[in-house]
């Protein structure tokens, strides 16, 4: 299923202007990013401030004026490349910036829709993305604007003109290596600000692993892998290593063990960590390799002034369904029995909702946000999966054959109760709002053996539906009482990300098309729109000259057609898109 996509050469230069860029654009300084979440008048940051609470403080579009929300402009990405639009909007100034399918960057006038600058990245013939050609966003900082490519770069551009300032590797784009987030910013006090990634490839035993650069020049200042038996490095020089060699891998095996930090990562200043999650471990095939597995399929703090690891939590010890760990840790203030605890909390991909102490990742809480999980009965009081044994897939060693082991069928399906689509917490409601999937998979083990560049994962599997009605399910989840509070159900899978604001609103897309805004108490859709294309990304919200807009960039694709199996061929029908959308309010209503 996962194939070698090859490419011609395109241009590496920025396209020629289409408009006059703003005249009064600034540069974007360090305190900007770090209240980033407070002001509305721009999106400087891959989750609307460095927590990624994706939570709007602007409350003109409301649940009694979003009726009449229309369209402001759209901006089309141009030409055949299609695919997966995934990426979230950033906005600075009167400028959008914001990145497409094939590794592909733009400046956008906000006010009129006009393309100032199109940056596109010269691409290899080879590149190994595994889940579609996409890209989630790019990151701000001074005059530059910086996003990472399918062929494992990292690219920092002036953020006024396009061009190049710099490029550096992350790593061998032929060894299974690339990149898909937002690159994270993140001040320091003693190197400066930082420009952080993770690295994708984990379907091809890469090592998953978190590094810093010089946000001015791009040098690496630290790296932090996150299998353990690895060394740390601090200026080209190790530094610590993460675990101890062999606790809880067999042999050298975590040397090809997976583990990517493909999804970002968020920042909270109040603790001083940057939070990351890690993929699952290689290769599927869970009896190859006894053990946790440590870190995969986990969350973990790293102090970014020298990448030491400060604590971890997995949440699916010796993975052997491919759940991951990468979904995006949010730091928020949990209010209960009386204490407010600095906590954080994540939608795995194997079905749990988990609450932890964000200062050293002690465990909180946990609940079930799918239904009809079957790899676990639950979550112990030390936050450990209490197993269901017979949903591991068998080990092919033990079958008459040895090509193929027992198959079972597992809920939540490896693309996993929530996967890339981020959610978002309400200051208001304290509620937390999870796109979710429900569905399950088929799934058996079969020998395989590591290759640099070739997939890595020792399965087989076939995604399928567990309802008749809906397979997408829109979930307002209350931290404190571990139940969810309203639920929205959609036929097609969600794949896109969510926004929650103080006018009251949840704001999502659907694969159908539409734009849609709920009412953040009850669930209530009270305002959609169909962009004629399927959305997979998350929405954003700006305040310009006044007016509160709502931007989301569509375009069907992601894992989902590539992977969904049975699931696939619901959705085969959706067209394909690539294109920036934005509303607001007529001005008359906007004035009442």
């Amino acid at each position: 299923m996962l194939a070698r996509i090859r490419f011609g050469a395109v241009s590496i230069f920025a396209l020629a202007a289409a408009a006059t860029f703003p005249a009064h654009a600034g540069e974007v300084t360090d305190d900007m990013i770090l209240k980033d979440a407070v002001t509305p008048t721009s999106v400087l940051t891959y989750g609307l401030g460095t927590q990624g609470q994706r939570f709007s403080p602007l409350k003109q579009i409301n649940r009694d004026t979003v009726k009449n929300l229309v369209p402001a402009w759209s901006f089309s990405f141009g030409g055949e490349k299609q695919r997966g639009q995934e990426s979230q909007a950033l906005v600075n100034d009167g400028v959008v910036y914001v990145t497409g399918s094939y590794s592909r960057l733009y400046a956008i006038d906000a006010k009129t829709g006009e393309k100032l600058w199109q940056y596109d990245a010269r691409l290899p013939e080879g590149i190994l993305p595994c889940c579609d050609v996409v890209n989630r966003g790019a990151a701000l900082w001074k005059d530059k604007v910086y996003f990472a490519t399918l062929d494992a770069q990292l690219v920092a551009l002036n953020a006024k003109t396009g061009k190049p300032v710099w490029k550096k590797a992350i790593d061998d784009f032929q060894g299974g290596y690339s990149e898909t987030a937002a690159p994270l910013v993140v001040p320091t006090k003693t190197n400066g600000t930082l420009i952080v990634t993770g690295v994708s490839g984990g379907e091809f035993g890469v090592v998953g692993r978190v590094e810093a650069r010089s946000a001015e020049t791009g040098e690496k200042v630290w790296v932090r892998p996150v299998l353990e038996g690895m060394m740390g490095t601090y200026k080209g020089q190790e530094t610590t290593m993460t675990g101890k060699v062999n606790e809880t891998w067999p042999g050298d095996m975590y040397k090809f063990g997976g583990g990517a930090t493909w999804l970002g990562g968020t920042f909270d200043p109040e603790t001083g960590l940057v939070y990351f999650g890690t993929g699952n471990p290689a290769p599927w095939n869970s009896h190859m390799r006894p053990g946790d597995n440590k870190w995969t399929s986990s969350r973990i703090a790293i102090d970014p002034e020298n990448g030491d690891l400060k604590w971890g939590f997995q949440t699916t010890p010796h993975d052997g369904w491919d759940f991951d760990g990468v979904n995006e840790f949010i730091a928020f203030d949990l209010n209960k029995d009386g204490k407010t605890i600095k906590a954080g909390a994540t939608a795995d991909r194997n079905g749990f909702f988990y609450v932890l102490d964000r200062t050293d990742g002690k465990f909180i809480s946990a609940m079930p946000f799918v239904s009809k999980i079957t790899w676990a009965k639950g979550i112990d009081a030390s936050g450990r999966p209490i197993y269901n044994d017979d949903n591991r897939p068998g080990d092919p060693t033990k079958s008459a054959d040895g090509k193929e082991g027992a198959e079972v069928f597992s809920v939540p399906s490896f693309l996993g109760g929530k996967n890339q689509m981020p959610m978002a917490y309400s200051n208001d409601t304290h509620l937390f709002y999870v796109p979710s999937n429900e569905w399950g998979m088929n799934i058996h083990n079969e020998p395989v053996a590591y290759k640099k560049g070739a997939a890595y994962l020792g399965a087989g599997f076939t995604i399928h539906t567990i309802f008749d009605d809906h397979i997408g399910s829109l979930k307002a989840v209350d931290p404190v009482s571990n139940k969810i509070v309203w639920e929205y159900k959609n036929k097609a899978p969600l794949w896109g990300g969510v926004l929650a604001t103080a006018g009251g609103l949840v704001f999502a897309g659907t694969p159908e098309g539409y734009l849609k805004a709920f009412d953040d108490k009850t669930g209530e859709v009270v305002w959609q729109f169909n962009v004629g294309t399927g959305i997979v990304a998350p929405p954003i919200s700006w305040e310009q000259d006044g007016q509160q807009m709502i931007g989301v960039t569509a375009g069907w694709g992601g894992a989902v057609p590539l992977w969904g199996g049975d699931v696939a061929k619901q959705v085969k029908d959706i067209n394909q898109g690539g294109s920036f959308w934005v509303f607001k309010l007529p001005q008359k209503t906007a004035s009442n």
